[in-house]
């Protein structure tokens, strides 16, 4: 169970889960970010999932090119 790449489901990912990932300071993704995930990829994502720090400055950049 491993994460994804942040590229094949950060565009499908639903604003409030954009927002969960990005405002929390959770250690590992909540469950609701996991199940999206799921439901975009098939794959399973494990509990102790985070985003590196390459994930979060692709996610930054864009949000930051969409204006969201």
């Amino acid at each position: 169970m491993t994460l994804p790449p942040i590229r094949d489901w950060w565009p499908q990912l639903s604003i409030d889960a954009r927002r969960t990932l990005l405002d929390g300071d959770l250690p590992h993704l909540t469950d609701a970010v996991r199940e999206e995930i799921r439901e975009i990829t098939g794959a399973v994502v494990g509990m102790q999932e985070t985003l590196s720090d390459e994930d979060l400055d692709y996610a930054r950049a864009e949000v930051e090119a969409s204006g969201e």
